[in-house]
């Protein structure tokens, strides 16, 4: 679990730095190769469709981990649960990083989090409680 806790670290901050170049480190450099995906908004089918096929590509091409930059208010249960069982069986660890400042993983979001192999936050983001939530408005009877 240490290795993991390491390899994710080194893969944040590798990702990070290059993607705040706007590049991705060359092949072949010796450096831990990661994808990053983000994610801003609900949770809905569209969006977990997409975050499942970041982790197979992931697998694919043996990336060291998939690094999920997240900003959602939560979203459906149906999809949250789609990727939780994603990431669960992931042969590549999956960070979640709570972004950009003022961002937040709330309600689906939060679980999703917790499933991740690594959970980060930008300076400045929330990680919040979840909430039933009635899509036609009014009470949800809890």
């Amino acid at each position: 679990m240490k290795r993991l806790a390491a390899i994710a670290l080194a893969a944040i901050a590798t990702a990070l730095a290059f993607a705040a170049l706007g590049a991705s480190p060359p092949a072949g450099s010796g450096k831990p190769q990661v994808d990053v995906l983000t994610l801003e908004g609900a949770i809905q089918p569209i969006s977990a469709e997409v975050f499942l096929q970041a982790i197979d590509r992931a697998e694919k091409e043996k990336r060291e981990a998939l690094i999920v930059r997240l900003d959602t208010p939560g979203g459906l249960d149906t999809s949250m649960r789609d990727i939780i069982k994603r990431i669960l069986i992931s042969e590549v660890p999956v960070v979640i990083y709570v972004s950009p400042s003022g961002g937040r993983a709330a309600s689906a979001g939060t679980f999703i989090a917790m499933a991740a192999h690594v959970a980060a936050m930008s300076p400045g983001t929330s990680i919040r409680a979840a909430t039933p939530v009635q899509l036609g408005g009014g009470d949800v009877g809890c």
